[in-house]
């Protein structure tokens, strides 16, 4: 029983409790309504219509991205517009939301017809058949909220069912140049009432060759002055700058997010890059997923239609994306993608550009582009809307270089090594853990004394033998040794340093034959400079491991170590001797073999026969010290090392 005392102080702690917590409350309730009103680009800060607001608040949109709020008051004014923003960072939108207030409260409202066969009073332009449905979708779903109707019409699709809309009166035309051309020449298009057409990724319908059919469609609208034209473009090349200066008003307005700026990918995305040859990218991939993608959906590109069909069949539940493939069916591939039925797309560049789909957690590119514009929208997929992913970019050091792609796209990559053994333990570890989670406890019994004797018989502690279970449940029996160098399994990446800079793959090879035996030295693979030319590293296969370590001790001077972290490598245009880099032991780039401690120098190799002799090192641009002889046409030279 508590004393009086005690009671008035317990009483007492309690109203200075409740007293902090409301003043606590009160500071969270004031901090909110502050950091509303610090938000410019809300969406109540512009004239933007109830039944639109409503919409975007379903799809969880509050505020406005900024290409959106520095462009909405402009463009719903009725001005003329080039546009340029970052990828991902919601061009799409941009026009939406002006263009239907335009139509519906705005300017644009008295002109607009209604009715059965009205013409349209919109026209956008997009490159391909995958960005236009995505366009399209916006404009059904927020066109559908203030009563306005949208058409879509692309390449592949039958033209009985798009004449049937457009006969019947639509408000917005969506498309692509080379479907809308033929429409309007087939005159199921009347353009007399347009008040808006809008060219979306300007600068890819250029690259993809209808600059013929753009000009001829907007140059088929005749009157001018009451059109309102919208330009958005991620670079403005010459011919973009051409149509704006022909078809937009003199007096249009720039709203530019890029600048000059140096970066041009996305600030939301990790880029990391990652060595690999092509031989070992199939089993690669999966673990770059189970290790990068969080659970969240990966889009895999690759350069041709062969390899995504390839890579998307080898995956377990992906799907390819590529030309050709019906629309139809790629149609149904991008709603399962979209739905979350599948979360692995392999995609060619049809899937570069424009498309927003959710939580793209990872892209992984399976080689450098040809361009650094298709590595910044390629990356671009993922990051979108506010959020972070990750863009992993595979490469061969010895054929590939990267220094331009991270010098024009402004990015810095981040260097890192294939997942190791304990990497993808830990992440399929959590996979096997979700697994057993799921299992309903009303199994327990039924396997309860299995497990008892199983624990008494095995000598394991309860956490070793589960974690034996978690790693059958997911397939992982087996912890393969996988190297840095190439990400090929049971292969481990050695460094070898003499001291003294290496200048070419020769003279390393030179150098492995003075403590290894040729069998030895010819499996060595992927041998490749460091970039400061300290010394080189290689792959060796990992059961031999031993012995390779322990041939070093038989000559002096070498230093020859298991790297458990990959160094900065020399690139193919740093590399000295060739297309590919110095000479070695192997056709396409590092020589052809030949007989016993010889080799041939092949594209990039030295050209000459070699036989290494002598005990002192030398790295004479890859031909040591010594005197040679002129054997037909070849060249036998001794070396002194």
């Amino acid at each position: 029983m508590g004393t009086p005392n005690g009671d008035v102080r317990k009483k007492k702690e309690e109203e200075e409790e409740a007293a902090k917590l409301m003043e606590q409350e009160y500071q969270d309730k004031k901090e909110e309504e502050e950091e509303e009103e610090e938000d410019l680009n809300a969406v109540w800060r512009f004239r933007i219509s109830e039944p639109l607001r409503e919409r975007l608040k379903g799809k969880g949109i509050e505020s406005l991205f900024p290409i959106q709020a520095i462009t909405f008051d402009t463009i719903l004014d009725g001005s003329d517009l080039v546009g340029r923003a970052r990828t991902g960072q919601g061009k799409t939108l941009a026009f939406v939301l002006p263009i239907l207030e335009s139509l519906t409260n705005g300017i644009a409202k008295a002109s607009r017809k209604t009715g059965y066969r009205r013409p349209p009073s919109v026209l956008v332009l997009l490159p391909t058949r995958e960005l236009a449905s995505q366009v399209h979708s916006d404009f059904e779903l927020y066109g559908g909220a203030v009563g306005l109707t949208s058409c879509c019409l692309y390449g592949g699709a039958p033209y009985q069912s798009q004449e049937i809309k457009l006969k019947r009166g639509v408000d917005i035309v969506v498309g692509t140049p080379g479907r809308i051309k033929d429409h309007i020449e087939r005159e199921n298009i009347d353009l007399s009432q347009l008040r808006f057409r809008v060219l979306d990724e300007a600068d890819e319908m250029l690259r993809m060759g209808f600059v013929e059919d753009v000009e001829l469609i907007l140059g088929k609208v005749e009157n001018i002055s009451k059109v309102q034209t919208l330009l958005f473009s991620a670079t403005l090349p010459d011919w973009v700058k051409h149509i704006a200066a022909k078809f937009l008003k003199p007096d249009k307005k720039t709203a530019d997010l890029v600048g000059n700026t140096k970066m041009k990918a996305s600030t939301n995305v990790r880029h990391i890059v990652l060595p690999c040859t092509t031989s070992a990218r199939s089993r690669l991939i999966p673990d770059i997923i189970r290790c990068y993608s969080s659970g969240g959906r990966t889009i895999i590109f690759t350069e041709t239609k062969e390899s995504a069909s390839q890579l998307a069949g080898f995956l377990p539940g992906a799907r390819a994306l590529h030309g050709d493939i019906q629309q139809a069916q790629r149609e149904v591939t991008l709603s399962g993608f979209r739905s979350g039925k599948f979360m692995t797309l392999v995609a060619t560049n049809v899937a570069a550009r424009g498309l927003d789909i959710n939580d793209v957690q990872l892209i992984i590119q399976c080689e450098p582009p040809r361009d650094v514009e298709a590595y910044i929208h390629r990356s671009g997929r993922t990051g979108r809307a506010g959020n972070s992913g990750v863009a992993v970019m595979l490469y061969d050091p010895r054929r590939s270089s990267i220094s331009k792609i991270e010098r024009e796209s402004g990015v810095k990559f981040e260097h890192i090594s294939a997942p190791q053994p304990h990497d993808i333990a830990k992440a399929i570890g959590r996979e096997a853990a979700e697994m057993i989670n799921q299992v309903s406890d009303s199994v327990i019994p039924a396997f309860k004394s299995t497990a008892e004797e199983l624990l008494k018989n095995s000598g394991l502690s309860v956490v070793e033998l589960l974690a034996k279970a978690l790693a059958k449940a997911v397939g992982y029996t087996e912890m393969k040794k996988r190297s840095l160098l190439t990400s090929m399994e049971n292969h481990v990446t050695l460094l070898l340093e003499i001291g003294k800079p290496i200048f070419t793959a020769t003279f390393a090879y030179g150098v492995l034959r003075r403590f290894l035996a040729e069998e030895k030295v010819e499996a060595v693979k992927g041998l490749t400079l460091t970039a400061e030319g300290s010394g080189v590293v290689f792959d060796v296969p990992a059961e031999d491991l031993d012995t390779y370590l322990a041939g070093k001790d038989k000559a002096s001077s070498v230093r020859l170590e298991v790297l458990t972290a990959l160094p900065r490598l020399q690139e193919k245009d740093q590399s000295r001797g060739g297309r590919f880099g110095s000479g070695g032991p192997r056709r396409g780039g590092f020589g052809d073999r030949s007989v016993g401690s010889r080799f041939l120098g092949g594209r990039g190799g030295s050209g000459r026969n070699v036989r290494f002799s002598s005990d002192r090192f030398s790295n004479n641009g890859g031909i040591g010290r010594g005197r040679g002889i002129r054997s037909g046409k070849r060249w036998i030279v001794g070396l002194d090392f």
